[in-house]
């Protein structure tokens, strides 16, 4: 008997674009005999609607102005997976038996939306609210892989709204120095990210930072290339790609514009590494996803320095399903196509 999924796209975050992006490629992927498929939408305000339309509509963020979208409710209190969709004839039940929430940064990979589903008795795809939370907030990443003890990772200092701006610039120069990296804690995809190299640089950096998020990590700048490695998990069974080698050309960095809308950016699968680097990235970036209890997928991002040394960035739990997105790339080359890598997730989650 088919199983009802939701696709959760949109979302209140600052990464929206990004979604109807990833959603419009997993839709136009995923097994339709295999799934009754249930399109809920999030529009930037924070109203859910049940989507019935064309998605070319999403691709195009037109699909909240279509007559194919029902209001929707969710109750947590039922605990038994049930939507409720709102028609001029009345309200239709339906029992959901999993959710795949494409929804990047805030209001979705960072736990909430996971734990409101946990509430409602749905299985959703990837990591639970837990680990979404914490792989969200870099600083407490950080925390924790520390604890592995022989991966390395750029120093830091963290601060918090309302912090003394002065006293957090003079601590960065002296434990970092220049250039260093400005990041909200708890932002994904690049998005409020900024390379500074002199004071005034760095006091505009963090104004522009505390827009996304009241704690923000400021990050000492390493030299080298960015490398990526894709994680598939499948109770308590690892997937682990070979890394991806990410070339930004004459971008300053890695950043959002670089990622999702130019073409600025080139990339090599595999990675141009020795073979013993190649297995210990992947080693690592198994024992980071395991350290952090992530479930499903993830993409964990390790910067490769010119002396050769791997020094972890960050982990991705709801990783850019777009057409250049990584994760996607990395998993076709393990033999994993975008389609089966989607059935994989979802059969997982359902397992698990």
């Amino acid at each position: 008997m088919k199983k009802n999924i939701a696709i959760i796209f949109g979302g209140k975050s600052s990464e929206y674009e990004v979604s109807l992006s990833s959603s419009y490629a997993l839709l136009s992927n995923i097994d339709r005999e295999k799934y009754n498929l249930y399109t809920v939408g999030i529009t930037r305000e924070g109203a859910w609607y049940l989507y019935e339309g064309d998605i070319e509509d999403i691709r195009s963020n037109t699909w909240y102005k279509s007559d194919k979208v029902s209001r929707l409710l969710i109750s947590p209190d039922n605990g038994e997976g049930k939507i409720y969709v709102l028609r001029d004839g009345g309200v239709d039940e339906i029992r959901l038996d999993g959710v795949f929430p494409m929804l990047h940064g805030k209001f979705g990979e960072d736990g909430q939306i996971q734990g409101l589903l946990s509430v409602m008795g749905v299985p959703v795809v990837g990591c639970p609210h837990a680990s979404s939370a914490v792989c969200m907030d870099k600083a407490m990443t950080k925390a924790i892989v520390r604890e592995l003890g022989d991966i390395r990772q750029a120093a830091s200092v963290t601060m918090r709204a309302g912090d003394d701006v002065s006293i957090t610039a003079v601590e960065c120069e002296a434990k970092l120095g220049y250039p260093m990296f400005v990041k909200p804690a708890c932002a994904g995809s690049s998005v409020g990210i900024s390379k500074v190299r002199t004071r005034e640089e760095l006091l505009r950096a963090i104004e522009i930072a505390l827009r996304e998020d009241t704690k923000l990590i400021i990050e000492e700048m390493i030299s080298g290339c960015e490398v990526e490695v894709a994680v598939l998990e499948e109770g308590g069974k690892y997937t682990v790609s070979f890394p991806a080698e990410i070339d930004v050309g004459a971008s300053d960095f890695y950043d959002y514009e670089t990622k999702y809308v130019s073409d600025a950016s080139s990339y090599y699968i595999p990675a141009r590494l020795p073979d013993e680097k190649t297995r210990l990235v992947r080693k690592n970036a198994e024992r980071i996803f395991r350290a952090l209890d992530c479930r499903g997928f993830s993409r964990v991002d390790f910067f490769f320095t010119h002396e050769g040394e791997f020094v972890f960035n960050e982990i991705n739990t709801i990783p850019g399903f777009t057409p250049i997105s990584m994760y996607p790339k990395l998993m076709i080359h393990s033999g994993i196509s975008y389609s089966e890598l989607i059935d994989r997730l979802i059969t997982s989650a359902l397992n698990a």
